[in-house]
């Protein structure tokens, strides 16, 4: 009976040991258990935050300056893509660049790769094909040649082989049925990559002329010595760029063309076309300024 006395005295002064000892208590404990949730619910909430962030995936040839480039620091750059990201900002979504070749545009606009093509591309006679935005940018298409090879007029352009890009506004403009005597005319109409070899093509003398847009002509002549090409007078077309998405996808480019409009309309457009215009683009040429 003693011992059995003995254990439960024992039993109760163990519990109430413990019950003096309690650490809920302790102002140490509470204060780390605080600072480890918070610290769990900061990181949940950015990693929440980033997840839902929309990204906004331009598609662009990287071989059509002054709209789309290859920085010298390796950088993506253009004045398209400058006023993509700074409508990126206004709107707090991510900005992606992403190259691609011209002629795969249709099916990286289709797959989801992209989310529009905004890079000089021209809206004329592709109406149907794309959900557009209003134009913003007047642009020509012309036809550049040596200097010395006496080639004044489209007239003159009869039996030589004339150069462009590949599946360009260029190339839809010279197939245009308003340009079927002019075309029919050539000694050959070359389809090249890009406009970096075709001005190598005319430099070299396999190619008397290259059908290009208007500022990308006046960029490559800027990088030549003065003199070397002319750009001919008569130009082969004019267009209007503007930004194209995926046929249907009324929302997001109604989206998009809202914050263009406002960059227009608080001078930043003039500000972001102003670093371009040594790269050949033409400033009376962007609609949204003379508006």
């Amino acid at each position: 009976m003693k011992k059995f006395i003995a254990i439960l005295m024992s039993l109760i002064m163990v519990l109430a040991f413990a019950a003096c000892t309690d650490t809920s208590e302790d102002p140490t404990n509470a204060s780390d258990a605080l600072t480890d949730g918070n610290a769990a619910e900061d990181v949940s909430a950015e990693e929440a935050t980033d997840a839902d962030k929309v990204t906004f995936t331009v598609g662009f040839d990287a071989e059509f300056p002054p709209f789309g480039f290859i920085a010298d620091d390796g950088s993506y750059d253009g004045f398209d893509l400058a006023v993509a990201k700074e409508v990126c900002e206004r709107l707090d979504w991510e900005f992606i660049a992403q190259p691609i070749d011209w002629g795969s545009k249709d099916a990286e606009l289709a797959n989801g790769t992209i989310d529009c093509i905004w890079n000089g591309f021209t809206k004329n006679g592709r109406e149907d094909l794309y959900t557009w935005t209003d134009a913003y940018y007047d642009n020509s298409i012309v036809m550049v040649v040596r200097a010395d090879d006496g080639i004044e007029t489209l007239a003159d352009l009869e039996g030589k082989n004339v150069i462009t890009q590949a599946a360009s506004s260029a190339l839809d403009a010279l197939n245009a049925e308003k340009n079927a005597e002019l075309l029919a005319s050539f000694g050959e109409l070359i389809e090249t990559a890009d406009y970096n070899n075709a001005f190598m093509e005319l430099g070299m003398g396999t190619a008397d002329a290259i059908a290009v847009d208007y500022g990308v002509a006046l960029y490559n002549l800027a990088a030549q010595e003065e003199g070397t090409y002319v750009i001919l007078d008569e130009a082969v077309s004019s267009e209007q760029y503007a930004i194209g998405f995926l046929l249907g996808n009324t929302e997001l480019a109604a989206t998009v063309w809202e914050q263009v409009e406002a960059i227009a309309a608080d001078g930043t457009m003039a500000e972001i076309a102003a670093a371009y215009e040594e790269k050949g683009l033409v400033t009376d040429s962007l609609v949204l300024l003379a508006d």
